[in-house]
């Protein structure tokens, strides 16, 4: 089957696939005005698909006003420097992870109280293009976006990991708190992909605290029948 260009979530709200049918996505927010916000960007090859997603909905890079990072490792930031161009538009970050985004590497390495975090660690940095933060994003900021985005400091996976809840329609964005891969279910983020997996592990309890209908993940596909209460019971298995 052929990867769609984008995913209807929830009205003003699409998923935008950028890797395989949800390997990796962004996400495209739309406001009354027209205007998009967009929450990550991908790998560096990811522009071109997250420009044929707006295409799918009627947008085009000049309608993006802000560019919003759920974290900034390669599979997010990659293609952040692009689409600002593209777009014009700032790319907002957390503080915690500002330093990665300045220097396009991965400022703070795998959890080293684990093998494979240390082994990771010394694994070829792949590198993004750098760029230069925009607004910083702060936990609880409730973001002018299509009636209003809320923000969620979720660290652990990086410093500034941060989720993002879109009130309006009850859908949250997870970002690499959880994944949701077909193959496996949903999970944490693996050990070795987080800075300190005790604390990744703390903070999506946050998660289960919301009010959302629909889940949607940086990697893996939405959850649009009983999120919350998946996520929960998910959670409380821990």
């Amino acid at each position: 089957m052929s990867r769609p260009p984008a995913v209807a979530l929830a009205p003003q709200v699409w998923r935008i696939p950028t890797v395989g049918r949800d390997y990796v996505n962004s996400f495209a927010f739309t406001d009354d005005d027209g205007s998009v916000t967009l929450v990550d960007c991908g790998l560096s090859k990811a522009p071109p698909r997250i420009v044929a997603g707006l295409a799918a909905i009627g947008k085009r890079p000049a309608d993006v006003t802000r560019i919003l990072l759920t974290h900034v490792h390669p599979d997010h930031a990659g293609g952040a420097a692009e689409m600002s161009r593209q777009t014009g538009a700032d790319v907002w970050v957390h503080e915690g992870d500002h330093p990665s985004a300045t220097s396009g590497t991965v400022a703070q390495k795998a959890d080293q109280r684990f093998l494979l975090g240390r082994l990771f660690s010394r694994l070829p940095d792949p590198g993004f293009e750098p760029f230069t933060p925009g607004p910083l994003l702060r936990d609880g900021d409730v973001l002018p976006v299509a009636g209003g985005l809320r923000v969620v400091h979720t660290p652990g996976h990086s410093p500034g990991h941060v989720s993002f809840l879109h009130e309006p329609t009850r859908t949250l964005i997870t970002g690499d708190s959880m994944f949701n891969f077909s193959f496996r279910g949903l999970t944490l983020s693996p050990r070795f992909l987080c800075s300190d997996f005790a604390l990744t592990q703390q903070t999506a309890h946050r998660l289960g605290e919301l009010d959302y209908d629909v889940a949607a993940f940086t990697h893996g596909a939405e959850m649009t029948d009983n999120a919350r209460e998946r996520i929960r019971g998910y959670l409380a298995r821990l």
